[in-house]
This record gives C-alpha cells, sequence and structure tokens, in this order.
C-alpha cells in the first residue's frame, strides 16, 4: 500500500511536471519554477514541450504499473528506474533541488515497492 501511495505521487509529480512544461512554460508560473526569463522561455519552448512529452510516457507507464496491480511490479520498477535516472541526471546537469523534487520521491517509492510495503 505504501509503494502504491508513493507511486502515485510520483505519477502525479510527473503530471504537474507535463503541464508546466507543455502548457505553462511561458507563463509566469512556468517560468516562476525553472527560474527562466520571458526570452529564454520564448527561446526554449518546444524544447520544453519535447520534455513534457517524455515525462507524459512516465506518468503513462507508472499508470499502467499501478493499473497492473502485482502483476505491473516489473512495469513500476522500470519506469521509477527511468524516473530516478532523470532526476539523477537532472541534479547533475541542471539544478540539485530535481534530486529532490524527482529522484528522491522515486527512490523511496523503489524501496518501498522491493520491501513489498
Amino acid at each position: 500500500m505504501v509503494a502504491t501511495v508513493l507511486i502515485a505521487l510520483v505519477a502525479l509529480i510527473h503530471v504537474y511536471i507535463v503541464v508546466l512544461e507543455m502548457l505553462l512554460w511561458e507563463q509566469p508560473t512556468g517560468r516562476k519554477v525553472f527560474r527562466t526569463t520571458a526570452e529564454f522561455a520564448a527561446q526554449s519552448k518546444t524544447l520544453a514541450m519535447n520534455q513534457g512529452l517524455y515525462n507524459g510516457f512516465l506518468v503513462a507507464g507508472l499508470a499502467w504499473g499501478l493499473w497492473l496491480g502485482d502483476a505491473g511490479f516489473a512495469v513500476k520498477v522500470f519506469f521509477l528506474l527511468c524516473v530516478l535516472v532523470a532526476g539523477l541526471f537532472g541534479a547533475a546537469t541542471v539544478s540539485r533541488r530535481i534530486l529532490y523534487v524527482q529522484a528522491l520521491p522515486a527512490a523511496l517509492a523503489l524501496v518501498a515497492l522491493w520491501a513489498g510495503i
């Protein structure tokens, strides 16, 4: 049950990221979250939408794993590992905040999943 809640939380975090990157990138909310200027946001809009699409695939995979229940163990592990790797890479290359927003929740969900809780 704990793992299911944490996986759902990771999926919801990524739904939020999808919305930020695909819909709000140039808006004040998106620029504030990602700490960008209006000029940078305008120039990088298509890149952000591409990132948002990939985050949407992570959401779809996590939702699929949850939908499968116990039979989705491998699917959940795979997509949580994808989120974890993306979070670690983002923390190393973009902002340390990504470690806490993306990688840490995925790591906690993986631990709970592997522990069977």
